[in-house]
């Protein structure tokens, strides 16, 4: 089956996040930012953000939890738009030149509903180039899970073995496989080129 439409996931392939960026002017010690990150605002619990649970709601409730850190909490939300690093170039580059070449492009997420927006702001003229998005916070289902694969396929028209999935986390990437969905795991761009090449043919 020819090769149609290529999916893009948004941070590790075409945005660089990290909350490093904000926190690292905040903690003077480098070693309580990232026992803040790993025990504290940690990627599991950043997912509840991108699951859709609401952001004021998520600090109290990790405030509550962490007193001593309710400043920093509070950051979590006030200062998110400092930990997005900008566009990636090599992703951006070859989502232009999927696009170019007449494949469909669609973006599939794990981020938060109500962050989103930032996300399209640091696309720029990017983001016209999408034929359709799904965001995890607005469907309120995550990657690796099978139904926010299906909700990208039902609501574009799309076949699986159409897609080219790319995504720099390998859950996700078998989640993508596990509907059908051809998946590519984003780690060197040399290597993602020539198996995209090698599925396009």
């Amino acid at each position: 089956m020819m090769i149609k439409n290529i999916i893009f996931d948004f941070g590790g392939v075409l945005l660089d996040w990290n909350p490093r960026y904000l926190y690292k002017d905040y903690f003077r010690d480098g070693r309580e930012m990232e026992h803040f990150l790993a025990d504290v605002c940690t990627p599991e619990r950043n997912s509840e953000l991108d699951c859709g649970f609401p952001f004021a709601e998520w600090v109290r409730k990790y405030q509550k939890m962490y007193p001593e850190y309710s400043e920093a909490i509070a950051l979590y939300h006030t200062g998110w738009p400092k930990m997005l690093g900008g566009l990636l170039p090599d992703g951006a580059a070859l989502l232009r030149d999927m696009k170019s070449a007449g494949y469909g492009i669609y973006g599939l997420t794990n981020w938060s509903a109500e962050t989103i927006c930032y996300a399209y702001e640091a696309f720029g003229d990017l983001k016209p180039l999408f034929d359709g998005i799904i965001v995890s916070g607005e469907e309120k289902t995550l990657k690796p899970g099978p139904e926010i694969y299906r909700i990208l396929l039902d609501r574009y028209s799309l076949r699986p073995e159409e897609c080219v999935f790319l995504d720099d986390s390998r859950q996700n990437v078998d989640g993508a496989i596990a509907v059908g969905i051809n998946g590519v795991l984003y780690d060197d761009i040399a290597r993602v080129r020539s198996e995209l090449s090698g599925l396009l043919k």
